[in-house]
């Protein structure tokens, strides 16, 4: 592995705040909500250690006990090279110490070169995607081979899901201070474009079309939240008006479709631009991706959505459908999602369904009989390190567009 020397990172304290740090901007608009997001990143780092052993991360901690996840116990499950990718990027923005601490002695930048050289026999593209973008932000290392790989994948024109695109155009942006990125750039952002619906919304895969008839007109939180994140990125460092007219118009359409209480709904209809299903409404989407999404917005000169980002965060403490706060201080974890009480996301199948038919057509009664409010006692990694990721990653668009830089070649 090759050791790379760490950017300087940014304080996440009150007195290490930037003065136009992304802290600062939710302080500005909503002072509380700052103060529960500070408590937020310390339990994210307290959190990390029991996800993480000798390089891995594990899929998943569970509650071991019935107790109503107040506490006393998770137990890991699994090994996820997705997820320790995320942690990578998101440890790579806290102090060296920080990193050390949590991840046994190694750095950030060791732990995404590790995931880099997984990910080379990886067959899962939204895997190389993450490693390639993660290797060239938190390490500064050009991983040819990986970029490679999804060049060949985009210029195939196989059908591709449009969170592994918008992944793909990340590190491309990413990788363009170290490499030739120029025709990934083109091929991912060109496939964003052209899959975008009329009212913003971008579909679940690319095309459309590959997702069968009856889902063909949905797409998910996680599609509209990347897609605006990429092509935001890629308007910080080229002077590109239609990716961030795009990216503006997926960020104020999910906005706009914001529930009452916060909620950062589902499901999607790309079609006119409403709410097929709302549930589940997962923790990860309220503190870390939707902010981390529309922060890059903001910080590309596009639309300003802290009030939103705020009131998103803040459904976690409630007022929710869970009637409880879904952090749990004992065990250092947030709980991953509120959902239905309803067997196997039926509600999700049947709204598909009638959506398909006819755009709008719901089912009437089905709120009062398969009620929201069952919450899911478990706690994924991605969902720690993207919170650290969305919150202390200032200064993306000086970064992303300062001058070339000499590209290091991980050793094949």
């Amino acid at each position: 592995m090759v050791a790379i020397s760490q950017t300087v990172q940014n304080e996440t304290g009150p007195a290490g705040l930037l003065a136009d740090s992304r802290l600062e901007g939710l302080r500005s608009v909503a002072p509380a909500t700052h103060a529960r997001l500070l408590q937020l990143i310390e339990l994210a780092k307290d959190g990390l250690p029991q996800m993480h052993a000798n390089g891995l991360f594990a899929h998943t901690v569970r509650k071991t006990n019935d107790n109503g996840g107040t506490g006393s116990g998770v137990r890991a499950e699994g090994d996820s090279l997705r997820y320790a990718i995320n942690c990578a990027l998101g440890l790579s923005y806290t102090d060296e110490e920080t990193q050390r601490r949590l991840l046994d002695g190694r750095t950030a930048a060791d732990l995404a070169l590790q995931c880099a050289h997984r990910a080379q026999s990886s067959q899962d593209p939204g895997a190389v995607a993450l490693a390639a973008w993660t290797a060239a932000e938190a390490a500064g290392v050009f991983t040819s081979e990986l970029f490679a790989h999804l060049v060949a994948l985009l210029e195939s024109n196989r059908p591709i899901d449009t969170v592994d695109c918008s992944w793909t155009l990340i590190a491309a942006v990413a990788g363009s201070r170290l490499g030739d990125t120029r025709t990934l750039t083109r091929l991912a952002r060109d496939r964003l474009l052209k899959g975008q619906g009329p009212y913003g919304l971008f579909p679940h895969h690319l095309p459309a079309s590959a997702s069968g008839r009856l889902r063909a007109h949905i797409g998910c939180f996680a599609d509209q939240v990347y897609s605006t994140q990429g092509l935001a990125r890629l308007s910080m460092i080229s002077h590109d008006p239609d990716a961030l007219a795009a990216a503006n118009a997926s960020g104020d359409a999910i906005c706009r479709l914001q529930g009452p209480q916060g909620q950062w709904w589902w499901h999607y209809d790309t079609r006119n631009g409403t709410v097929v299903e709302g549930y589940p409404v997962y923790s990860v989407h309220q503190h870390a991706m939707g902010p981390m999404a529309l922060l890059d917005l903001r910080d590309a000169g596009g639309h300003d959505h802290m009030a939103s980002i705020a009131r998103g965060i803040d459904w976690l403490d409630g007022p929710n459908e869970a009637g409880q706060s879904l952090v749990c201080n004992a065990d250092n974890v947030i709980w991953r999602k509120v959902a239905r009480h309803e067997p196997k996301k039926l509600v999700r199948a049947i709204s598909a369904a009638t959506t398909a038919a006819a755009p709008g057509l719901k089912v009437p009664g089905l709120d009062a009989v398969f009620r929201p409010g069952r919450i899911d006692y478990e706690c994924r990694p991605y969902e720690l390190g993207w919170l650290l990721f969305a919150w202390l990653s200032d200064g993306m668009k000086e970064r992303l567009s300062a001058g070339p830089a000499a590209a290091e070649e991980r050793p094949q």
